[in-house]
């Protein structure tokens, strides 16, 4: 009767050669081959392996295999990419978001948050949120025609930001009426 004992990681170099023979004839590539035979390793030190043979080499073979087969099942998991041809026209889809885009959408984001406030909530309600003019106003506790002022000043700044040219003159904020309950 055998005796179990625990597979020895410092005998391990000695089946290295034979190991990688059998990983060459598995691949076909010397270069997957000693992939296979480090990931094979890799997997034996992981944990104390038990034997219960006297058996080193037959054991490790057997390690290699299913590492060889696991690792097959996987890459067959995997979807394959090939390379394009050459001669291949390419469409170019018009609903993609297009890098410019994005810089252009981070462009007018930030020009937005540099409004005065009551400028920008107004912007907000309308354009970005979809608000109707007297929602945004009952909203922001404010005349119709103050967001309709609001908005338009807002916008010109907003357009001046964008084209890089001095926003035009005006004041500042404007003056916050007293709210309205209707």
């Amino acid at each position: 009767m055998t005796r179990e004992r625990q597979l020895d990681p410092a005998a391990l170099g000695d089946h290295i050669d034979r190991l990688y023979r059998a990983a060459w004839s598995l691949t076909g590539s010397r270069e997957e081959a000693e992939d296979l035979v480090q990931e094979t390793f890799a997997r034996v030190l992981q944990k104390p392996r038990i034997l219960h043979s006297e058996d080193d080499l037959g054991y490790l073979l057997r390690v290699l295999r299913n590492t060889f087969f696991s690792q097959r099942r996987t890459a067959a998991r995997r979807p394959q990419t090939t390379a394009l041809p050459d001669d291949l026209d390419v469409i170019e889809d018009r609903s993609a978001t297009q890098p410019e885009a994005r810089i252009e959408s981070a462009e007018l984001y930030a020009a937005i948050s540099a409004l005065p406030d009551d400028f920008r909530d107004a912007l907000i309600a309308i354009d970005i949120v979809g608000l109707s003019y007297r929602e945004a106003a009952r909203a922001l506790r404010v005349r119709e025609a103050t967001i309709t002022t609001r908005l338009h000043r807002a916008r010109q700044r907003v357009a001046a930001a964008l084209s890089g040219a001095p926003p035009t003159p005006g004041p500042a904020t404007p003056p916050a009426p007293a709210a309205r309950e209707d």
